[in-house]
């Protein structure tokens, strides 16, 4: 077996094939009720980045055969942005406990120390080997969320319709495939920066919240395969944004969509709007969607009011997310150590 440093973009179809396979023994072993990822994009997916950010990635191979033909057993990329490194692992259930996964985050130590990297984040999920893995070389946990899931075939969409409507007076719910419009693009920058600030949280995707940088995510989000829908609720005598909600949709898993933010401007709050724009976002996906069957969305397990919300919507808790993060330098020296 060889592990050497990978690029998406110059991996031939076999390569991403193989990965793909992997990706899916992965699910199947530790989340087996996701769906399976198909070839739509992943080229697209694992490559195009933020400007002002890099993906760096290696794979552990079958090295009885050529590069471009061998089987991909493992694979770890790294996203590097700001002051941290953020990495996504998969190893195949086969080979787990032979030290491999260990390597490759070795790998990408190494490589974020060189880089002056300080901090290096991951997510793991609960209920997987990956807690174990990661608090046993050192990594600390820093933040928990709740993951839910939406069957669309279970919504109760009479009670979704009085939901989308229970709106106060003086605001009006505009649907916006691909992203807002241009001429809204100022005032939902604006809407943005009213994110939650979750101290604890390691910012492992962080959010884009003026103009420029929201023109520059929604293009990679294109050009990754993501399809962005958003739901904005407008202020009618102000004109600014009072609300928003984000989802997008996958190529390569099309079946299953994202939630991204949901948002509502302090000074909106009270006047049903959460509900409203939520509820109108999924007869809007009904529509544009047919083949999507669920929407995940995660949440802080503080932010009581969207879990409410989310609950009246139908979503149903499955697991818990854990983001880890590491010191680089002493994660690098604990893992030479072993080595």
């Amino acid at each position: 077996m060889r592990v050497r440093e990978w690029d998406p973009r110059a991996a031939s179809a076999a390569e991403i094939r193989s990965l793909v396979e992997t990706v899916n023994t992965v699910l199947a072993a530790d989340l087996p009720d996701d769906p399976p990822w198909v070839d739509g994009q992943v080229r697209d997916y694992l490559a195009e980045t933020m400007p002002g950010e890099r993906r760096i990635s290696w794979v552990a191979e079958d090295d009885r055969l050529p590069e471009g033909e061998s089987e991909i057993f493992a694979h770890i990329s790294m996203l590097l942005l700001g002051d941290i490194g953020v990495l996504e692992v998969i190893v195949q259930p086969r080979l787990r406990r032979r030290g491999l996964g260990r390597q490759l985050i070795a790998v990408a130590a190494r490589r974020a120390y060189l880089e002056g990297f300080s901090t290096i984040g991951v997510e793991a999920i609960g209920g997987t080997p990956a807690i174990a893995f990661y608090e046993a070389l050192g990594f600390e946990r820093e933040f928990i969320e709740t993951r839910s899931v939406l069957t669309l075939s279970n919504v109760d969409w009479p009670a979704l319709t009085v939901m989308s409507t229970s709106i106060g007076a003086g605001y009006r719910v505009e649907f916006h495939p691909g992203g807002p419009p241009e001429h809204l693009l100022e005032a939902y920058a604006q809407a943005k920066l009213e994110a939650p600030d979750d101290e604890d949280d390691l910012d492992l995707a962080p959010r884009s919240s003026d103009p420029q940088r929201l023109r520059d995510s929604l293009d990679t989000l294109h050009k990754r395969g993501l399809k962005p829908y958003i739901v904005l609720a407008l202020h009618d005598e102000t004109q600014v944004v009072a609300g928003l909600t984000e989802v997008v949709v996958p190529a390569h898993h099309p079946e299953r969509a994202d939630q991204y933010d949901t948002i509502v401007v302090r000074d909106h709050r009270g006047y049903g709007i959460d509900r409203a724009i939520k509820a109108r976002m999924l007869f809007e996906l009904r529509s544009a969607e047919p083949g999507l069957r669920e929407v995940q969305t995660w949440n802080a397990q503080h932010n009581e009011s969207m879990l409410k919300v989310n609950a009246e919507l139908g979503y149903q808790a499955d697991r818990d997310w854990y983001e880890y993060g590491a010191d680089v330098a002493q994660l690098v020296q604990s893992l030479e150590s072993i080595d």
